[in-house]
């Protein structure tokens, strides 16, 4: 496992070859079954506390204050003659009309709708993906970085929009793209910004262009958060479409 300091936080990022090595079993099997035989002192003491390890939608729904129809709802939604429902709204109005025993649940990346008492097979919706190798396995449209976070709102054929933000005093790697070129529209905040032998600094409603192939850095000399709004355009828009020459975190 690897520590990294970012700014005042620490910042933990683990080592991905010893967690591929590690087998797909729970904690139960693994190491607590195993514990009697080898030695360790290990005892088993009753408690009745209402144990719910939350394990599955249908879970979360029996845990949760449920309405006089027995619906569990979160966010933006409206149910109507509906019953025994959990709905879990993030990012827009969630309606249901005339259904029971069904969880659905609406996110940024994926809306799943189940049968309510079938959702732990969601994990057969995990293995599809794994199988198809798609990217909503592992990937979501907001992720952290040691940096910030960016965002990813928008995508099409051979573009793809960002909202990015960058802590204060932290930066992202030197870094080029060879496939991609990038604009970047100040939102809040103010920007340092490396682009080839220049380095500028932009406020808000400022922007400049980063041309494919040029080394680049954008950071946060600010004491506030600084946001920006990345347009990409090019061929190819992959995350892994990076060269890195310079980085504060140890990535490569």
């Amino acid at each position: 496992m690897v520590d990294l300091i970012a700014g005042d936080m620490e910042f933990i990022r683990p080592a991905a070859e010893p967690f591929l090595q590690i087998p797909a079993e729970s904690i139960d099997y693994a190491v607590i079954e195993k514990c009697p035989a080898s030695g360790i002192p290990i005892s088993v003491v009753p408690l009745n506390a209402g144990w719910s390890d939350l394990g599955a939608w249908d879970a979360v729904w029996k845990a949760s204050y449920a309405d006089e129809h027995g619906n569990v709802a979160y966010g933006d939604t409206i149910l109507h003659d509906t019953n025994n429902s959990l709905v879990h709204a993030t990012q827009r109005l969630v309606s249901l009309v005339g259904v029971s025993d069904l969880v659905v649940i609406e996110t940024a990346d994926a809306v799943l709708v189940a049968c309510r008492h079938h959702s732990q097979n969601v994990k057969m919706i995990v293995h599809r993906l794994d199988q198809e190798h798609r990217q909503e396995k592992n990937l979501h449209r907001k992720v952290s970085r040691p940096w910030g976070w960016y965002d990813s709102i928008e995508e099409g054929d051979r573009f793809k929009v960002k909202r990015i933000l960058v802590k204060p005093g932290e930066s992202l790697s030197l870094q080029m793209h060879q496939h991609r070129a990038e604009h970047w529209i100040v939102v809040r905040g103010v920007a340092e910004v490396t682009n080839g032998d220049q380095v500028i600094t932009l406020c808000e409603n400022q922007s400049t262009y980063i041309p494919q192939g040029q080394i680049h850095r954008l950071s946060n000399p600010g004491a506030e958060p600084l946001e920006i709004i990345e347009v990409q355009s090019g061929s190819y828009l992959g995350e892994d479409d990076i060269v890195r020459f310079e980085d504060s975190y140890g990535r490569k």
